[in-house]
């Protein structure tokens, strides 16, 4: 019997109580997952806080550090987090503490630090045993009803302890203070708002369930960062941030003028965008002014050379002069005073983090307990719903709380006004509690309070204090009684409430909103004229100037050859495309001139993933071009789209296993011509063809499994097109179509085409 004769043994059942590794990993990972999700990474709507702060805050509360307590050492506050409710790494809760403290991470710190809690520049905390802490006032907000019945408590770690499930917060802290944090498979990025403003937006969408978005955002126009700064994004980009949940926003900084004697000024830093230091600053000016060459070249690139040229040409000092008076207070001193304001900015905007962009990413755990990105109306809907909620659940509390203290005075009433009978019955009676609730009609928490209530108690004056509690404390029960029943009267006590915390607690907008056109990159002027680009096989890249360039007398290295000679002008982009099909683009005039070899292409891009040099196209940004790959699918885009500012380039051509990019083709006439390699040719309409800036594009040709689209053109409509390639014998061939030569192979896009007459694999069109 032969192997393949042998039967078949199917694998055998794992044993009782196991998991094949695959469904294990499978769970475990999960498991993990919805951990970080849950409880590490993301903020609740309800009360804006990750476990970590919830429990931190929790913990001071229970410690009794008020913002009227003294500080204690912030080591005693992370001990007993650990130890009772956070079973984690003292680093993690001690840098989790030092966030919610520091006044520029958070627009309304809840914990008031003591010592040195970290910088602007990103200098880290002192140890925990050196710093001190306590509540700030505004933490009163989260914490003042935790004892009321407001939220729900669940055993902690070990079951030693209780912890709340939520903080009862009294204002949406998810908009106040934001929060920042990357989970499995998903992120958050919460900016800060004003509280004024947030706490207008609650009351609006309290008093009008279904106000629009825009109504709120007349309110709540954006962000409010704690460093101030200015938001210059357009209303409508706002807009879509916060109605789609997902955004990026544009932050620039502060700055004004501050002349100087016989007409001399400098520009003042005082404000910068949201995450950005002092330092920073000034580095990136260093890193401009004094570049270095990047990681395996030998110097500096032509574009550093220009940027060190334009920032030295502008800046004359820097100085970091910030303070306590001045937590942020940049100079900046220009090396004319006769240039202009503007364009002295604009330089230093255009190049540094005075001016940078912001993301927005509205992702929180929702009333539902799920994870979902949330517009702004779904936030304040969700936190309006848990302040109801919140409300009467401390308004049951309270009545509870009532009805039991009504119930005993009750009692100690009776024994008041029959204070003979009461201490007959407990003095004749060997066990007096069953005997006061049989004589007397009392329960058992009445005759247990009457028995232990002091001789003291007993004076005349003391039933004129119960009788005058027991007035108040009916009065306060039907009031409660009416505001549980009542859904206006808990509107009415919400708006309140909303609207004093807002005065007691609210301050003044720090980050302006105005939108301003962005700033352009400020460039060193480039003279416009003729030049000619010349490429080699091996990726090598120089310049000529002027055009008719002999390319018999163009010399290169020993094993080289010309890859591509073409005329342009120094003004236009030239776009390098690689065998990935990613555009990259180099500025003509940065190119090395002469007659020397050049530079390798790769020292003034960066390729990527192991892409190399296929195709390089040069001319008017907005001429159009065909560009096509071997499988046979094509687009046309205009050469601007194909530009990028990034050495690493960008997406550009979609390419699928063992398809090349083929040169790319001008568009000038009417008819696309695009040639395979088994000797056909198509021609279709170009109004058939897609314009697009990038991607897959559609089929030009309809090709057999083995073959290949070898070359494309949009020639003239009056013009000869002219195919290059090879015959019988791989001699080199030359095949001229005039325009009346054509008809036969006309054709609807996406066909087979037709034989050229003469047999011919073409390599290449014009």
């Amino acid at each position: 019997m032969t192997d393949h004769d042998m039967p078949f043994d199917p694998p055998a059942a794992p044993p009782p109580g196991t998991l094949p590794l695959d469904q294990y990993a499978e769970r475990a990972y999960l498991s993990y997952a919805m951990s970080v999700v849950r409880a590490r990474a993301l903020p609740q709507v309800e009360d804006g806080l990750k476990p970590v702060q919830r429990r931190i805050l929790y913990a001071m509360n229970e410690m009794r550090l008020s913002a009227a307590a003294r500080h204690v050492k912030s080591a005693r506050v992370v001990g007993d987090v650990i130890g009772k409710y956070h079973p984690h790494g003292d680093a993690s809760v001690y840098d989790a503490m030092v966030r919610v403290a520091q006044d520029f991470s958070l627009r309304y710190p809840l914990v008031d630090g003591q010592g040195n809690f970290g910088s602007r520049d990103g200098d880290s905390a002192a140890a925990m045993r050196y710093t001190e802490c306590r509540l700030t006032p505004i933490a009163e907000l989260l914490l003042a009803e935790i004892e009321r019945g407001t939220v729900d408590f669940l055993p902690n770690y070990d079951g030693a302890f209780q912890e709340p499930r939520l903080l009862p917060a009294r204002l949406p802290f998810v908009l106040l203070n934001g929060a920042s944090g990357i989970a499995v498979g998903m992120a958050t990025e919460i900016p800060p708002h004003n509280l004024r403003e947030a706490a207008a937006a609650a009351c609006h969408l309290i008093r009008h369930p279904d106000a629009s978005l825009d109504d709120l955002l007349a309110l709540l126009p954006g962000p409010d960062f704690p460093g101030g700064g200015q938001l210059i994004s357009p209303p409508q980009t706002i807009r879509d941030a916060y109605a789609s949940g997902r955004g990026s926003l544009r932050l620039r900084a502060r700055w004004h003028f501050e002349e100087l004697a016989r007409g001399q000024w400098r520009v003042i830093v005082d404000e910068l965008p949201h995450g950005v230091s002092a330092a920073q600053v000034l580095a990136e000016i260093e890193t401009l002014t004094n570049p270095q060459a990047r990681a395996g070249k030998k110097e500096i690139g032509q574009e550093q050379k220009n940027l060190k040229q334009l920032v030295l040409g502008a800046l004359d000092t820097v100085r970091d002069e910030s303070s306590d008076k001045a937590p942020v207070r940049i100079v900046l001193e220009p090396r004319s005073s006769r240039q202009a304001r503007g364009e002295f900015m604009a330089v230093l905007l255009a190049h540094t983090s005075l001016e940078t962009s912001a993301s927005i990413n509205l992702t929180m755990i929702g009333r539902d307990g799920r994870p979902q990105q949330k517009n702004l109306r779904q936030i304040l809907a969700e936190w309006v719903e848990f302040r109801y909620l919140t409300v009467r659940r401390r308004s049951r509390f309270r009545l509870d709380e009532v009805e039991r203290r009504i119930h005993i005075l009750d009692g100690r009433m009776i024994a008041f006004l029959r204070i003979e009978e009461v201490i007959r019955v407990i003095r004749e009676s060997d066990e007096p509690k069953p005997a006061l609730i049989a004589a007397f009609g009392l329960s058992e928490v009445q005759a247990e309070d009457i028995l232990e209530i002091r001789l003291r108690q007993l004076a005349r004056l003391e039933g004129f204090r119960i009788e005058k509690e027991l007035g108040e404390l009916r009065e306060e029960r039907d009031a409660l009684r009416r505001l549980l029943d009542d859904h206006g009267a808990q509107t009415r006590l919400i708006l309140k409430e909303i609207e004093a915390d807002a005065k007691k607690y609210g301050d003044a907008r720090r980050t302006l909103i105005e939108a301003v056109a962005p700033v352009a990159p400020v460039e060193i002027s480039v003279p416009d004229e003729p030049v000619t680009v010349i490429v080699s096989k091996n990726g090598w890249i120089r310049s000529r100037q002027g055009h008719g360039v002999d390319p018999a007398t163009i010399a290169y290295k020993t094993g080289d050859f010309a890859f591509a000679v073409i005329e342009t002008r120094s003004a236009w982009p030239l776009i390098i495309v690689d065998t990935r099909g990613r555009a990259y683009t180099v500025k003509a005039a940065e190119l090395p001139g002469g007659r020397g070899d050049g530079v390798p292409v790769s020292t003034l891009i960066d390729f990527q993933d192991g892409g190399r040099l296929a195709q390089v196209v040069a001319a008017e940004p907005d001429s159009q071009w065909l560009f096509a790959n071997s499988g046979g699918y094509g687009f046309i885009c205009p050469l601007s789209e194909a530009s990028g500012r990034q050495r690493a380039g960008k997406a550009f051509m979609t390419l699928e296993g063992g398809e090349s990019v083929l040169a790319p083709a001008r568009v000038i006439g009417q008819w696309v011509a695009a040639a395979s390699d088994a000797g056909r040719m198509l021609l279709f309409p170009r109004a058939e063809m897609k314009v697009q800036s990038g991607g897959r594009g559609v089929i030009l040709m309809a090709l057999d499994s083995d073959e290949r689209l070898a070359a494309v053109a949009v020639p003239a409509d009056d013009a000869a097109l002219v195919i290059e390639g090879s015959g019988r014998g791989n001699k080199p061939v030359v095949l001229t179509l005039r325009p009346a030569q054509r008809e036969g192979l006309r054709h609807r896009r996406a066909r087979r085409g037709a034989p050229l007459a003469v047999k011919i694999k073409p390599e290449r069109m014009r």
